[in-house]
């Protein structure tokens, strides 16, 4: 089972995410069967770590997004991950015109699909520390319910 987190330019919303799920994964002793990656659909910070405000917040609930490198999504993600996640409408209206004929993944939003309260999770870039704590929040919860499912998959 692979599962691809997306956002903009995949240094705050997306890897946060991808840490967030890893290590709820390995809680439920599922890091070996379920693949977690991140992507973003912009070009603007390929090869970059995540945002040290996302790396900050992160660090702080026990998450390392260290290791991160930003990527930009292809065309080849939409075979290789069963389940690609958007953190806003955006990405997901951008990753439909991204994904070919042929292309076997399912796409969905994260919070719509995992949340109901909600439906994407805000950008924090342009704000202040607090917002990396929300989108961590919204995450969190999100992944407990995203395990639960991906346990009923395997």
């Amino acid at each position: 089972m692979r599962v691809l987190f997306v956002c903009l330019g995949n240094i705050c919303r997306s890897p946060t995410a991808e840490g967030v799920l890893r290590h709820k994964l390995r809680e439920a002793g599922l890091a070996e069967q379920i693949e977690v990656a991140s992507a973003g659909t912009g070009p603007w910070h390929v090869g970059k770590p995540p945002d040290s405000r996302s790396q900050r917040a992160a660090r702080m609930r026990g998450y390392d997004l260290s290791a991160q490198r930003a990527r930009q999504v292809a065309a080849a993600d939409f075979n290789r991950y069963d389940l690609i996640l958007a953190m806003d409408q955006s990405n997901l209206r951008n990753l439909k015109l991204l994904q070919p004929a042929q292309g076997k993944a399912e796409l969905d939003l994260f919070l719509r699909r995992y949340d109901g309260a909600v439906e994407e999770v805000p950008d924090p870039y342009y704000d202040e520390e607090h917002g990396f704590e929300q989108v961590l929040d919204l995450i969190e919860q999100a992944c407990d319910r995203l395990v639960i499912e991906l346990k009923g998959r395997l």
